[in-house]
């Protein structure tokens, strides 16, 4: 596969951002500029600029960070649709652009959070239902919550399994709790 071809495929497997999915373009965004290592701009602040007296080794400090900029600013509008690109200011730094985004969209995390956490406590356990799967959609809620920055432990996870589960497994929450 020629370089082309490979900017090409790694830009395009980054989704079309829309208000509801900013968690999961961030992270691919992230991930595609890291793969194509032009993530610098993202990483470090803009060097200081130059002067005849700036050595060789700040000059390309300087040229890899605007390259790493002006290519993650292209890539990341790229992904997103012109009426989201209009309602955020125009920015010349890709790191400030980024966190433009992320002070605007991060809000819905909430929302994200709240319909989690309501899923996870309203869980109910159904006869036909595997138990080990009913169990570990339950732990993959309580670990999506983590990545949300709200953080169940073990044993708030066994608790709520505990609660959701009918009377039949009486002598097994019986067990448990001895």
């Amino acid at each position: 596969m020629d370089s082309t071809s490979s900017i090409s495929t790694n830009v395009n497997n980054i989704p079309v951002f829309n208000d509801t999915n900013f968690k999961k373009w961030k992270e691919h965004v992230i991930i595609v500029l890291g793969c194509m290592d032009l993530d610098y701009a993202l990483r470090e602040d803009r060097p200081p600029d130059l002067t005849n007296a700036s050595t060789a080794e700040q000059r390309s400090t300087m040229e890899k960070w605007e390259r790493s900029n002006r290519m993650s600013l292209m890539i990341m509008k790229h992904s997103i649709p012109e009426v989201i690109r209009g309602a955020i200011p125009e920015e010349t730094r890709a790191k400030a652009f980024l966190d433009q985004i992320t002070n605007r969209f991060a809000a819905n995390e909430k929302v994200e959070t709240k319909t989690i956490l309501s899923k996870l406590v309203s869980m109910r356990y159904k006869e036909k239902e595997n138990i080990r799967e009913y169990i570990m959609e339950m732990s993959n809620l309580v670990t999506r919550l983590k990545a949300l920055k709200l953080e169940l432990s073990e044993d708030i996870l066994v608790h709520l399994v505990l609660i959701s589960l009918p009377t039949q497994f009486s002598p097994f929450k019986i067990s448990y709790n001895t």
